[in-house]
């Protein structure tokens, strides 16, 4: 390890723990709420992770959840309508965000959608959220439009696409930005 990375290492423990990327269970909703009250202004409710969760065993969606350490730190969702994948979440635990959670979670979603037949995933993101927002570029994301109002009433979301994910091209793409993720 450099000096450098051993001066900007966060003193936790787990630095050095590998990221587990595991489906949702009702098991995990526990774990998830206080980083989900902590993220949102008005968050999701235990109740609506069951609901999404209900709707995963059914083939409708697709959750996963990041640990590390044996700790949850992030979880991500998909909803699937007719040949595309709607991200709905990827949250990230704020002491854990900026070490690649985020991008192994949305290259998690990026394979399974792809696995399902998905040709384009689409999104939304705070117009305040650029750090989210350059994620998504990486990705291949681009904005195509703007929800007014679209979070608690008050801030715009920015809707942007990613299309042609079944091609090869993104399939190495997804290789390159993800290679822990890589099928």
């Amino acid at each position: 390890m450099s000096m450098l990375s051993r001066l900007l290492r966060r003193d936790d423990g787990d630095d050095d723990a590998s990221i587990v990327i595991v489906p949702m269970h009702r098991k995990h909703i526990a774990e998830i709420m206080p980083i989900e009250d902590g993220s949102y202004p008005r968050p999701w409710t235990s109740g609506v992770f069951t609901s999404e969760l209900e709707m995963a065993r059914r083939g409708e969606r697709t959750y996963l959840v990041a640990k590390r350490g044996g700790r949850l730190v992030g979880y991500a969702g998909t909803m699937y309508v007719v040949g595309d994948a709607h991200v709905t979440n990827i949250v990230v635990k704020p002491s854990e965000q900026r070490r690649g959670i985020a991008t192994r979670l949305l290259a998690e979603l990026a394979w399974a959608a792809r696995d399902r037949g998905c040709v384009a995933m689409t999104l939304e993101v705070r117009v305040s959220n650029t750090g989210a927002q350059g994620l998504y570029r990486t990705f291949g994301f681009v904005p195509a439009g703007v929800r007014q109002r679209y979070y608690e009433n008050t801030e715009d979301a920015i809707v942007m696409w990613c299309h042609d994910i079944d091609g090869t091209e993104y399939k190495a793409r997804l290789r390159q930005l993800c290679p822990e993720a890589a099928r």
